[in-house]
C-alpha cells in the first residue's frame, strides 16, 4: 500500500483550498519550515515528533501516531520536532528550529537553559500590583525580540487597582512592537481579547514570574481547569510556585498553549539584536550624538542627554539600557570562555586517547 505523505506538507499543496481540517501534525503545530527540512524517504523510518513535556527521566513526545516518552537529550526542550529513530533513539535528529527561548542558566557555571522551542507568540504576565516590573518586562521583551517571537505584555488582577489604565501605559512604553492588553485571567476575557493570536495549529507561550495568572490564562482558553493554580500570598502579592515543568496543552480547536514556572532570574545572554530592537528609540536618539562613540554622559551635542532633559526620554529608562547591554555583553563572553575552554578540553581528550591507541598498536 502507497502511504499519503502529504499530509506531512504545507497547506498549498493539498487540494481543496485552505478551509479544510488540520492533519494531527498540523495541529501540533507541523509547518512548512520543518516539512521542507525532511524528505519521504526520512518519514517511513522517522516519524516526526513534538516535544510536549521535559521531565528529568525523559522527553514526552506525541505525532500522528505516536505518544510515548524517550530519553532525555540536552539539545531538545519543549517544543522542539525530532524525526523519531524508533530502533535508536539516540540517533533521532532535532529539527532546524523557527525560534528559541533561552537564558543563562541560574548559578556560576555558565551553561545555557533552553526554555522553549517554536514558539509564535509569548504572552508576558504581569500583575497590576506589586509583581509589576518594568525592567523585569523590558527583560522578557528582548529575549522574544531576539528569538524573533511576537512578544504581547498581558496585565492581570486589574481589578486590584484603581487606576490599572496606568500600568498599561506604563507597559506601553517599552516598545511600539509589544501590545499591551489589560484583562481578566477568569472568565471569557482570554479567549476573545487573545483570538488573534491563538489560531488552530499556532504555538503560544505563558511567561512571567510565580502568581500572576498563567496558569489560570492557560485554564481559560482550553475550557478546563486541568492546570493547577493557586492564590497569591495575601502579604506581599507574591505568587506560590504551582506549575513546576514546562508542558504544551492542546486547546481543542484552538493553538498549543505552553505554561511554564515562574522564573525568578531571567539572565540575558546572546542577546544583542534584542536588545538592540527594544531599545530601537535610544539607538535612533545615538544617531544624532556629534560623536559616534558617545557614552550618553556628559558629552557635547548628546542627543540622548538632550531627550532626557527636554523630559522627552526617561532616565531611568537609559540607566536600564546600559544595564542589560553590559549584562549581556559579560554573560556572552562568559559563555564563549566556557565554549572555548570546552573545545579544548575535548582536543585534550582525544589527543590522549589517540596516543593510547597508538601506544596499544606498537605493543601488539
Amino acid at each position: 500500500m502507497t502511504r499519503n505523505y502529504q499530509k506531512f506538507f504545507p497547506p498549498g499543496t493539498q487540494r481543496g483550498g485552505t478551509d479544510r481540517q488540520l492533519s494531527p501534525l498540523e495541529e501540533l503545530g507541523w509547518q512548512p519550515h520543518f516539512a521542507q527540512q525532511i524528505s519521504s524517504d526520512e518519514l517511513v523510518g522517522t516519524p516526526p515528533v513534538r516535544v510536549v513535556e521535559v521531565h528529568r527521566n525523559g522527553l514526552h513526545v506525541i505525532g500522528s501516531a505516536v505518544d510515548e516518552v524517550v530519553p532525555p537529550r540536552a539539545d531538545a526542550t519543549v517544543g522542539d520536532w525530532i524525526l523519531l529513530d524508533p530502533g535508536h533513539v539516540p540517533s533521532s535528529r532535532v529539527l532546524e528550529r523557527k525560534s528559541l527561548l533561552k537564558r543563562r542558566a541560574p548559578g556560576t557555571d555558565r551553561q545555557v537553559q533552553l526554555i522553549a522551542a517554536n514558539i509564535e507568540t509569548a504572552f508576558i504576565v504581569s500583575s497590576c500590583n506589586q509583581d509589576f516590573n518594568i525592567a523585569r518586562l523590558e527583560r522578557y521583551v528582548a529575549v522574544c525580540f531576539e528569538a524573533e517571537i511576537d512578544p504581547v505584555i498581558l496585565l492581570t488582577k486589574s481589578d486590584l487597582v484603581s487606576d490599572p489604565q496606568a500600568f498599561a501605559d506604563e507597559a506601553a512604553a517599552i516598545s511600539k512592537l509589544a501590545p499591551v492588553i489589560t484583562l481578566d485571567a477568569r472568565g471569557d476575557q482570554p479567549k476573545s481579547k487573545l483570538a488573534d493570536w491563538c489560531k488552530p495549529g499556532k504555538t503560544v507561550a505563558f511567561l512571567g514570574s510565580s502568581g500572576v495568572g498563567k496558569s489560570t490564562l492557560a485554564n481559560a482558553l482550553s475550557g478546563t481547569r486541568s492546570i493547577a493554580t493557586q492564590a497569591i500570598r495575601e502579604d506581599d502579592a507574591k505568587g506560590r510556585h504551582t506549575t513546576t515543568r514546562r508542558q504544551l496543552h492542546l486547546v481543542s480547536g484552538g493553538c498549543l498553549v505552553l505554561d511554564t514556572p515562574g522564573m525568578r532570574e531571567l539572565q540575558l545572554m546572546d542577546a544583542a539584536s534584542g536588545i538592540e530592537d527594544l531599545f530601537a528609540d535610544l539607538n535612533e536618539l545615538s544617531a544624532n550624538c556629534r560623536f559616534k562613540d558617545c557614552r550618553h554622559e556628559t558629552e557635547p551635542g548628546c542627543a540622548v542627554q538632550n531627550a532626557i532633559q527636554s523630559g522627552d526620554l526617561d532616565g531611568a529608562r537609559l540607566q536600564r539600557w546600559r544595564k542589560l547591554k553590559a549584562e549581556e555583553a559579560f554573560n556572552s563572553a562568559s559563555l564563549a570562555e566556557r565554549r572555548s575552554k570546552d573545545k579544548a578540553f575535548g582536543k585534550m581528550v582525544r589527543r590522549v586517547v589517540k596516543a593510547k591507541e597508538n601506544r596499544n598498536r606498537r605493543t601488539e
